[in-house]
């Protein structure tokens, strides 16, 4: 039972859940702040966990139809490799998707009406994710789930109002989680290319040019980093820009990467994406305790 769990944790991409747990925890120090109610702040990490899980794995699920020899050896390697069918892939995706749905189903009785329309919202992009993915929107897909519907939601369940302050925020923090999703589209860039999947990435055209659209991205996040250390007057949250050297090595190390290369090559630069959404949210959560 315990294997069988790790087995689709692994499969359902759990490297990537620091993007949802840090940003729940930016959030609930700066709700904590304000007297938020530490239960539906932790309910709320539990839905939107699940949720994130299963838009992971159902990518999977519409994304292996259209695989190609040109894809990177990594993708859907547990479906090639017969370790799981497309039917099991699916029942987990359910499964994860009940788990969300019932954390929203109490925070809905002990929050009010409005948990149903953020989760709604939650549940839609979850269901859908994979298409816009295709459509060249996962982008925006992400920024909206990671950012004023995750930020504003969980400040919701916890404190009882929505707050302009928590959407500059939201805006700050999830710009270093859409990096992390362009890097990954950066380094699917072939593979997506030749299994016509339209990602934004593939529909500027050219891999040199969309590489520049790193600093586009990383750029907006500290824009918004200024403009929130400004209105809280917390200048200490300034001392993120010491991280944007990490940016330029993340460019430098996707210009050296080629479709096809080995697997640990592909996480290795994947990591580093993540890894600055790690660092920049651990120390905005730390600047706001102050």
């Amino acid at each position: 039972m315990i294997k069988s769990i790790l087995f689709w944790l692994e499969n359902s991409r759990i490297f990537s859940l620091p993007m949802t747990l840090l940003s729940w925890l930016v959030i609930f120090v700066y709700a904590l702040n304000e007297n938020g109610n530490i239960l539906n702040g932790v309910i709320a990490l539990i839905g939107i966990a699940f949720a994130h899980l299963a838009t992971n794995l159902f990518d999977d699920y519409i994304d292996y139809k259209k695989l190609t020899e040109n894809s990177q050896k990594c993708k859907c390697l547990y479906i090639k490799e017969g370790k799981a069918t497309l039917n099991d892939v699916l029942l987990v995706v359910v499964i994860y998707c009940a788990v969300a749905f019932l954390a929203g189903l109490i925070l809905l009785f002990r929050c009010g009406l409005p948990v149903l329309w953020l989760g709604l919202v939650g549940g839609i992009i979850t269901l859908i994710y994979a298409k816009l993915s295709q459509k060249g929107l996962s982008e925006i897909a992400v920024g909206i789930a990671f950012g004023p519907l995750l930020f504003e939601g969980v400040y919701f369940v916890m404190t009882g109002h929505f707050s302009l302050i928590v959407l500059v925020m939201s805006l700050a923090v999830v710009m270093f989680t859409v990096g992390l999703l362009y890097v990954h589209t950066l380094l699917d860039f072939e593979g997506d290319l030749y299994s016509h999947k339209k990602t934004l990435v593939c529909r500027l055209g050219n891999k040199n040019r969309a590489l520049k659209g790193v600093f586009i991205v990383y750029g907006l996040g500290y824009l918004f980093t200024l403009i929130l250390a400004f209105i809280l007057k917390n200048y200490f949250i300034l001392i993120t820009f010491i991280l944007i050297p990490f940016v330029f090595d993340i460019y430098k190390s996707l210009k050296t990467f080629r479709c096809g290369d080995d697997t640990a090559e592909f996480y290795f630069r994947l990591l580093k994406a993540r890894n600055l959404m790690v660092y920049y949210s651990l120390l905005i959560t730390l600047f706001l305790l102050f």
